[in-house]
């Protein structure tokens, strides 16, 4: 069945899922608030600053009025960085259809607030919406699904049948969707293995070897699980796709951005010239502040995300950070209470 579809970013994911959607047979408008890339697209059919060797299809129609984008979409999928959900949220609010399905790609949690998307998104939109909030997940990078590449991911919403709608919608032989929902454990492991990434990257940027990148995966991966239980997510959620699938991708990817911070600060530059070089959205290090301020909050311990802060602040260089880490106090593996939270 077709739709009409609004993508609101046309960064990276926000275009390679509109080209999925134009492959589906979708009616797709991508939303930009930038003129001259909207034109650009509409001309070239290429975004000359995200997958630019990939040729969008004729079919999908550009935009930089967020009220013509949403008229009469039945799926609006959210793909703008974490921390601008809350801003274009609240432009789109007034032209959200009522029945439109809201599928957001973003994986990061609010700095200030420490709140995760699902979070942000029932404060800035009214109670009509919350049914049909529907989080997408899992080891996904842009390029290969713009290159039509196998890829295998994860929709969660609270009321099953949408996430089960959304799956319908954009399922095809090449890009293939679970439903759940978990939408707390889908949010955090999507959000929590970008800082877990920038770690290993530094771990690789020191030739600390595969020994060491092993073990700050899967110690990273149990931080994220005590976080995300204290939240209220289903441990079982971070074994999955958008949990240790996720993980394993953006820490050995070389697409990752994340692993391509850790990797520069391993080999001693510093963070503002590698974000300056990197010209993307790093969403990894504002996610680590956000969640090293919810698990004090929570009293979860994190030290891996801990050191990744001191190192972000400048207050240890790499080496000694991972000297750190490897000379805590000893203890069992799973020396760890998780109670989940009450629904």
């Amino acid at each position: 069945m077709a739709v009409r579809v609004a993508v609101l970013g046309a960064g990276s994911f926000g275009s390679c899922l509109a080209i999925l959607c134009a492959d589906r047979g979708h009616e797709v408008t991508l939303w930009t608030r930038d003129p001259a890339l909207a034109e650009t697209i509409a001309r070239e059919r290429r975004n000359p600053r995200y997958l630019k060797e990939i040729e969008f299809p004729a079919s999908i129609r550009t935009s930089t009025d967020v009220q013509q984008a949403l008229a009469g979409a039945e799926m609006v999928i959210l793909a703008v960085p974490s921390h601008a959900v809350r801003e274009t949220m609240a432009q789109a609010r007034p032209w959200l259809p009522a029945e439109a399905l809201i599928v957001s790609t973003v994986k990061g949690l609010e700095l200030d607030t420490g709140k995760t998307m699902d979070a942000v998104l029932e404060e800035v939109l009214p109670p009509v919406h919350h049914p049909r909030l529907v989080f997408l997940s899992g080891p996904s990078f842009a390029h290969e699904v713009a290159r039509r590449k196998p890829t295998v991911l994860t929709v969660a919403c609270r009321q099953e049948p949408y996430a089960i709608a959304v799956q319908s919608l954009l399922s095809c032989p090449w890009f293939r969707c679970y439903s759940d929902t978990d939408v707390i454990g889908v949010e955090v492991g999507g959000a929590l293995k970008n800082v877990i990434a920038i770690a290993v990257g530094v771990c690789d940027g020191l030739e600390m070897g595969a020994n060491a990148r092993a073990a700050t995966m899967t110690r990273g991966l149990a931080e994220i699980t005590r976080l995300g239980v204290a939240m209220g997510a289903n441990p079982l959620t971070f074994l999955g796709l958008s949990g240790m699938g996720d993980l394993v991708l953006t820490c050995t990817g070389d697409l990752s951005r994340n692993r391509r911070v850790g990797l520069a600060l391993g080999r001693g530059r510093s963070l503002d010239d590698v974000l300056a070089e990197l010209g993307e959205v790093a969403e990894g290090v504002r996610t680590t502040y956000a969640a090293c301020q919810l698990a004090e909050r929570l009293g979860v311990e994190m030290p891996i995300a801990e050191g990744v802060r001191a190192l972000l602040d400048g207050k240890v260089d790499p080496r000694a950070g991972a000297t750190a880490l490897l000379t805590r106090q000893l203890r069992g593996e799973k020396d760890w209470n998780y109670q989940r939270k009450p629904k």
